[in-house]
């Protein structure tokens, strides 16, 4: 059984952290202002603005900032400020033994994903696979994408609609609803943070891959039996998707559709989660319905 965290009320504090790669205080800087207009206090952890090599900070130093903000009983919230890389070096050096005591909801996507999956399958609580701080800039605070995060945190359930494909197939499918990132998903693989699809509805995305490589990672996903059993999948936006020479010769979502060919579950591809701008807000490991009929696509929180 899925936990999930205490809904955000006014007045109650968001902790902001770069557990992976490194974030400008000034690219975060509409965002804070954004969430204390939504009526939220901002606690800001000591990886924003710091920057060592590839990542925000040393191992230790990104770890030690997540796990204050995970057991100070006065953040309700904690906002992952980007994704990048580095979430799989510290994930085994946090302790949960507060936030399972205290569950909070945690913030972010992309790299995030591993901790996403970490929530759902070690310490059984949801989590929020959502846009991160750099998504509020440029006039990014006033769009649905961004905004579906304040809902999600007010404990809104969400209901959202996407265009048809004609690569989806049509059904209905019921179950909680896991994934991210394609990298990371697959990446956890062997690890205590692997994902149980069995009955779950999957939702993928992923930026910058050649496509021979989102082709190895999907047979390595069928391989070790994580498609066979969905109740669904969801083909969410994969971006700057780079091609070989010689080419692959077939599309991303050519990709995906021949690796679930045998399987009978609804599929909907092109879903608005992605790097892209639309990136709406998923309560992981929550239950949905997905519905792929000819005309509509929706994707509505139980």
């Amino acid at each position: 059984m899925i936990k999930i965290p205490p809904y955000l009320k006014k007045g109650d504090t968001i902790g902001i952290v770069c557990p992976s790669g490194t974030l400008s205080a000034k690219k975060a800087a509409t965002c804070i202002t954004t969430l204390e207009a939504w009526g939220y206090k901002v606690k800001i952890g000591k990886t924003l603005g710091t920057q060592h090599h590839y990542f925000s900070a040393t191992d230790e130093a990104r770890a030690a900032d997540m796990q204050a903000m995970l057991d100070d009983k006065k953040v309700q919230a904690v906002l992952c400020g980007r994704g990048g890389y580095g979430m799989s070096r510290i994930i085994d050096l946090l302790d949960f033994k507060k936030f399972k005591k205290h569950p909070k909801w945690l913030i972010g996507f992309s790299d995030i994903t591993l901790l996403h999956n970490h929530c759902s399958e070690v310490l059984k609580t949801a989590s929020l696979h959502a846009p991160m701080a750099a998504a509020f800039n440029n006039g990014g605070s006033n769009k649905e994408w961004v905004l579906s995060l304040k809902n999600a945190l007010q404990g809104k359930k969400a209901n959202y609609k996407a265009a048809t494909h004609a690569l989806n197939r049509l059904g209905t499918a019921t179950g909680k609803l896991v994934g991210g990132n394609l990298t990371l998903v697959v990446h956890a693989i062997g690890t205590a943070s692997r994902l149980q699809t069995k009955n779950a509805i999957l939702f993928l995305e992923d930026i910058g891959e050649y496509k021979y490589n989102i082709d190895r990672m999907m047979l390595q996903l069928k391989r070790s039996g994580m498609l066979k059993n969905l109740a669904g999948l969801i083909v969410g936006g994969f971006t700057q998707t780079k091609d070989s020479d010689p080419a692959f010769g077939a599309t991303v979502n050519e990709i995906i559709q021949a690796a679930v060919a045998e399987y009978n579950y609804p599929v909907c591809y092109d879903f608005p989660i992605s790097h892209d701008k639309e990136n709406y807000a998923i309560k992981h490991g929550v239950h949905y319905t997905l519905q792929v009929a000819s005309k509509k696509v929706s994707l509505k929180e139980s």
